[in-house]
């Protein structure tokens, strides 16, 4: 289990090049740094602040994103990566750099 980590104390919301609002570091990250949990209750819609995740079953589940890493958008080159619900450092994030992950397949084509 992970140590509950502020998320403000990490990252601020600000407006994205990439799409709308993003979330970005206010702080050096190192990789493999963990970032947070992905925080809201169950869901079974696709909708824009969903977070589709697969459990040890192999089963889907989603929640409806609540707390700052809704803001997340999409890379091709992401900076970070979810386990489950919980989001790591994949490689050196600079101070005021965009979060990023790479949205990866659509689960209600699975």
């Amino acid at each position: 289990m992970q140590t509950h980590i502020k998320l403000s104390t990490l990252f601020y919301v600000s407006t994205s090049s990439i799409h709308g609002k993003g979330l970005f570091s206010k702080t050096h990250i190192a990789p493999g740094s963990y970032l947070g949990e992905y925080k809201g209750p169950s869901s079974t819609e696709i909708d824009t602040y969903v977070l589709w995740a697969q459990d040890e079953k192999d089963r889907w589940m989603a929640r409806d994103g609540k707390n700052m890493l809704r803001y997340i958008n999409h890379s091709n080159d992401p900076c970070a990566e979810f386990w489950g619900f919980d989001l790591y450092a994949t490689r050196d994030i600079p101070p005021g750099h965009e979060i990023t992950v790479d949205y990866g397949e659509d689960p209600s084509n699975l």
